[in-house]
């Protein structure tokens, strides 16, 4: 994902496209505007956003048609459908099949902040583990993904990884004997909502450790040799369900969490 977010607008309301283009670029991101969802396919022909904030009900194609020609061609692309009506058969359909989901007008703007700056975050992830080699190949197969990556190999440093846009932590648990489920205490305190993902070769030696992280909320845990698909698909989901949960806001960020 850009440094600097691109968010693409689409409503036949081009009061409400203004209105929302202002507070995207107030915020720091890129806004890029269509008042049909026509337009707004010549516009990702041309350059994909980060995301696409489409109404429902447009005249021509609907906004829930203009998902299932994104999502066929991009189906990484964030979508997030937008509606003044209830939800219909329609919009259940875009969201069962894979639209991010659904903001209610008038805005939740609280809501949507915080959707756009989760998602600024989530492709940033941290690697703490004392294996430099392991680390370094690591991050260069995430970064091949897509990830941006930081590194850290001395555990007495793991919260000094954490900055504010760190999306992810990869914590290997057993640093230098150090017991992996400690760092994670540590890490709960000031970072309580911030996805950790375990990793470890010694699946029976650190089986109690793990489970003890486990309790802490860590999310999962992957061994070595890591299943690098795995691990991809592990990723997407943290990301999708962390998405979700700020559209309903069901998860605010705070100052201190990276989040």
């Amino acid at each position: 994902m850009n440094a600097t977010l691109k968010v693409l607008i689409v409503d036949d309301d081009r009061r409400m496209v203004h209105t929302l283009a202002d507070i995207v670029e107030l915020s720091g991101y890129r806004s890029q505007t269509a008042f049909s969802a026509e337009e707004a396919l010549e516009i990702v022909k041309k350059e994909i956003p980060d995301c696409v904030l489409t109404d429902v009900r447009m005249p021509g194609m609907s906004g829930v048609e203009l998902f299932r020609e994104l999502h066929a061609s991009f189906p990484d692309l964030p979508v997030v459908l937008m509606t003044a009506y209830a939800p219909d058969e329609e919009i259940a359909s875009g969201l069962d099949n894979g639209a991010l989901g659904l903001l209610t007008k008038p805005l939740e703007i609280t809501h949507l902040l915080d959707f756009l700056a989760l998602l600024a975050r989530e492709r940033v992830v941290a690697v703490v583990d004392d294996d430099p080699v392991f680390t370094r190949t690591l991050g260069e197969i995430l970064e091949r993904r897509g990830f941006r990556v930081s590194q850290e190999t001395d555990p007495h440093l793991a919260l000094q990884a954490i900055t504010p846009q760190v999306g992810t932590l990869l914590l290997d648990m057993n640093l230098n004997s150090m017991d992996g489920s400690q760092v994670v205490a540590r890490i709960r305190k000031q970072h309580p909502q911030l996805p950790i993902l375990l990793i470890t070769g010694y699946r029976k030696e650190m089986a109690a450790a793990i489970e003890k992280a486990l309790e802490l909320s860590a999310f999962a845990c992957l061994y070595k040799p890591l299943d690098i698909p795995r691990l991809l698909e592990t990723l997407d989901s943290i990301w999708q369900r962390r998405l979700k949960k700020a559209l309903r806001g069901e998860l605010r960020l705070d100052k201190k969490d990276s989040a």
